[in-house]
């Protein structure tokens, strides 16, 4: 009797313990996934074909089933990340952390749930025109036609902050809230003047606007450039080298925040190690101009947010201390 009665205590403490197990009792705790939901933006920017490389080095290395998903790109991609319905988000910098502290466009819609993976690239606010238009300056903008981003973007509140530091706001000027492709498409048509675009260099959008007329890319003055990030640290200087778009020789002065990937905290430690892992040693098979740039040296620059527990663990690895 006693012999039946310890067994019955084992098999009930060994049933607690997996069950502990199971709601993610243990530092490695977390939902283990079968697919990867990596949210981008649209088709003409950065975001898109790189999130598809990305997606191709997870599903390679771990077996993970992963596809690129087009979206409203930045703070879009938190808010479907803080529904659940997305595994891993592109974002700015910038936007992440508004998210994470529930100001800017996230007072009512704080997003608890995002932790960081790792930033990628520098994310150049590029000011586009053509030649002909006689934009040359921030100034000209003022009662010019200027998309300033989708609704909700990030690249919108990037635009409204650097009218600002010009002493302008959006009633200087007709906006037009577009994707990166229409605002290209519209400069090319003459519907619009000139258009804001957070993105990565060479951007598709801009690269296609390129091929059939001359651009323009203004650049921000030196002064206003200490002044905006004074202001907003977040940002950083930049350069659009010489060559970049076609006719575009000369190198332009600019802005930048980072480019990073965000994950949700209920995605297991294991599950985030192991795709963190297989992105940094496989960025040679990242065929984008941006992959030479994404560096373990560099993941946690302007990292405004909580890194998760399984980016951690292989930083950690690395030999970054990670705060």
């Amino acid at each position: 009797m006693k012999k039946k009665s310890l067994m019955l205590l084992t098999t009930m403490l060994l049933s607690f313990s997996m069950i502990l197990a199971a709601c993610g009792g243990g530092s490695e705790g977390g939902e283990e996934v079968d697919f990867i939901g990596i949210a981008t933006g649209g088709t003409g920017g950065t975001y898109y074909p790189l999130g598809g490389a990305i997606a191709k080095i997870i599903q390679d290395e771990t077996g993970i089933k992963s596809s690129a998903e087009t979206s409203g790109a930045s703070a879009e991609n938190m808010a479907t990340l803080k529904d659940g319905k997305i595994e891993i988000a592109f974002t700015q910098t910038d936007i992440a952390s508004y998210a994470s502290e529930g100001t800017q466009m996230f007072t009512d819609n704080k997003v608890e749930t995002a932790m960081g993976i790792a930033t990628l690239y520098p994310e150049t606010i590029q000011i586009v025109t053509t030649k002909d238009s006689g934009i040359n300056s921030v100034e000209d903008l003022k009662g010019k036609v200027v998309s300033v981003g989708e609704a909700g973007s990030g690249t919108r509140l990037n635009a409204e902050q650097i009218l600002e530091i010009h002493g302008m706001s959006f009633d200087d000027i007709d906006t037009r809230d577009l994707s990166f492709d229409d605002s290209t498409t519209g400069i090319q048509d003459g519907s619009i003047d000139a258009a804001f675009i957070t993105s990565g260099t060479p951007t598709g959008a801009v690269e296609g606007l390129a091929a059939v007329t001359d651009v323009n890319v203004v650049a921000i003055d030196s002064a206003k450039i200490q002044e905006l990030i004074e202001k907003y640290p977040y940002y950083a200087e930049d350069t659009i080298a010489g060559g970049t778009y076609s006719n575009l020789e000369d190198e332009i002065g600019t802005v930048a925040v980072r480019a990073m990937l965000v994950t949700r905290e209920d995605i297991s430690e294991d599950v985030i190690y192991d795709i963190t892992k297989a992105l940094f040693e496989n960025t040679d098979a990242i065929a984008h101009p941006k992959g030479s740039l994404i560096t373990v040296e560099t993941a946690l620059d302007g990292m405004g947010i909580t890194v998760h527990p399984g980016a951690k663990k292989y930083f950690e690895e690395q030999g970054l201390t990670v705060e």
